[in-house]
């Protein structure tokens, strides 16, 4: 372990430097700020959600029903197992297992990745029938349909794009993994990727419901 730098005061009393690398405190309470920050985004379109839903119940319910219950639900579960393996991970790198924790992570990375191919096989199913906005025959539906698929899309579309910073954070923890600066004694970054995927995870087990069980 490199020795840590040293600064001395005026009655030559040593203190450790701390950096960004190091600032653990630090490093958490900005990682709380910046996931403050991101559930009140998704928090004003839950609201937005509701009070679209309460004026336009019944559309809102039947038009529920034309999703893809199933692959909605395949995702959930894929989301579900890849927190786990998350969340195992970074306890496997507190145990000084590198290369189980690195294994852990990789996995936790190719679900994600399936995670995304599943939607974009439903997107794409979707746009071919014409329901996306814009589009001529869903600008022709009533407007309860128009505003559930415009909230549809936005909000999965939104959340997709965290699921793909959360792929490239992922590649990031394991070039620090095998760089060494990511290591047992030293786990700020993993452990903030670690409570980013949960974020992720929460807010699709609160839109699975929302968009897919409704009508049910």
């Amino acid at each position: 372990m490199m020795e840590r730098e040293m600064a001395y005061d005026m009655q030559g009393s040593p203190h450790p430097i701390t950096d960004y690398r190091d600032d653990y405190n630090g490093g958490k309470l900005g990682f709380w700020v910046f996931l403050l920050t991101e559930a009140m985004m998704f928090g004003a379109l839950f609201l937005l959600f509701a009070i679209y839903f309460y004026r336009h119940t019944a559309t809102f319910a039947a038009t529920s029903g034309e999703l893809n219950v199933w692959l909605g639900g395949a995702n959930t579960v894929i989301l579900l197992f890849s927190t786990y393996t998350m969340g195992l991970s970074s306890l496997m790198m507190r145990r000084k297992k590198v290369r189980v924790s690195a294994a852990l992570l990789g996995l936790t990375a190719l679900m994600a990745v399936v995670f995304l191919g599943i939607k974009a096989l439903e997107w794409s199913a979707e746009i071919s029938h014409g329901l996306y906005p814009g589009s001529g025959v869903l600008d022709a539906l009533d407007k309860g349909e128009i505003l559930f698929f415009g909230l549809y899309f936005v909000m999965t579309g939104l959340h997709g794009l965290h699921v793909i910073a959360g792929i490239a954070l992922m590649f990031w923890v394991l070039l620090l993994i095998r760089s060494g600066g990511v290591r047992p004694d030293h786990i700020i970054v993993m452990k903030n990727v670690t409570l980013y995927w949960d974020f992720v995870h929460l807010v699709w087990i609160v839109l699975f419901p929302l968009f897919y069980m409704i009508g049910v």
